[in-house]
């Protein structure tokens, strides 16, 4: 059984936490971020540590993943989140123009993507960028629907990638 939601955040130093109407806001260096606290669940900000509590065994689903979801926030306005995706293949590439991801992706004609609010695109080179944000749920989401665009295939392992993932490779067919 998983006590996730047992375990006792600490306040970084420079954060400032507000809680109201079942509303908590984290205000950190890099931005500020809100959650709304599900009911029967209870936050109590003490010093620098934040316990997350809850009334009755029926919420204990909530428990854990609103413990979890402040740790991310406090991590978020500190830090912020950094996910890589880099592409492969010939003519293969990536542009920034503006708020719009260019992406060539061996179609015919090139897929345009709108960047939203709150994220950072950093385009290390053609085939490699940055996606940069301070909600965790934000820039994993925008850097699956980039990776959606091509997913890497297992034969030549052309496609959009995440710079950390592995590609399993398959055999292809053998002549007789």
């Amino acid at each position: 059984m998983s006590r996730i939601g047992n375990r006792v955040l600490t306040i970084p130093a420079n954060v400032e936490i507000k809680q109201e109407n079942g509303i908590i806001s984290i205000k950190g260096q890099k931005g500020e971020l809100r959650h709304v606290i599900p009911e029967g669940i209870e936050v109590n900000v003490e010093g620098n540590e934040i316990k997350v509590t809850r009334k009755s065994d029926l919420y204990k689903p909530f428990h854990g993943t609103t413990n979890a979801l402040i740790s991310n926030m406090l991590l978020g306005v500190t830090e912020g989140y950094v996910k890589g995706l880099e592409i492969v293949g010939v003519g293969y590439k990536f542009q920034l123009q503006g708020n719009k991801l260019i992406v060539q992706a061996g179609y015919s004609k090139p897929v345009e993507v709108e960047v939203p609010a709150g994220i950072e695109i950093e385009v290390l080179n053609n085939t490699e960028i940055n996606i940069k944000g301070i909600n965790k749920e934000l820039v994993g989401e925008f850097a699956a629907n980039i990776r959606k665009i091509r997913k890497p295939e297992p034969y030549k392992g052309k496609g959009i990638k995440y710079k950390d993932e592995k590609i399993r490779r398959k055999e292809g067919k053998k002549a007789a």
